[in-house]
């Protein structure tokens, strides 16, 4: 329980930034589960529109600060690395 004006705005901030985070933290997981569910099935047309829209997810989501830069970053390479996997076997 806070017990200062302040501690009290610094809960109420951090419920609502909590909540925010979590919003885009679920987006960006579910942007980077459809890239990952269209390279398993090989669909390398599909990966790559998909992969597309996922990195536009995974770099504002950085931007915003719910991940860091350097996991975004990683995120990115990761996913772009297996898109490109496909493509070659293809």
């Amino acid at each position: 329980m806070a017990n200062t004006k302040s501690a009290e705005k610094r809960n109420r901030q951090n419920e609502q930034r909590n909540v925010r985070n979590r919003a885009l933290k679920s987006r960006l997981r579910t942007a980077v589960k459809k890239v990952r569910v269209a390279v398993a099935a090989g669909d390398q047309k599909a990966a790559e529109t998909v992969l597309a829209e996922t990195l536009k997810v995974v770099d504002k989501t950085a931007q915003k600060n719910a991940v860091h830069k350097n996991a975004a970053a990683r995120t990115k390479s990761r996913l772009s690395k297996a898109v490109a996997a496909i493509s070659k076997s293809a």
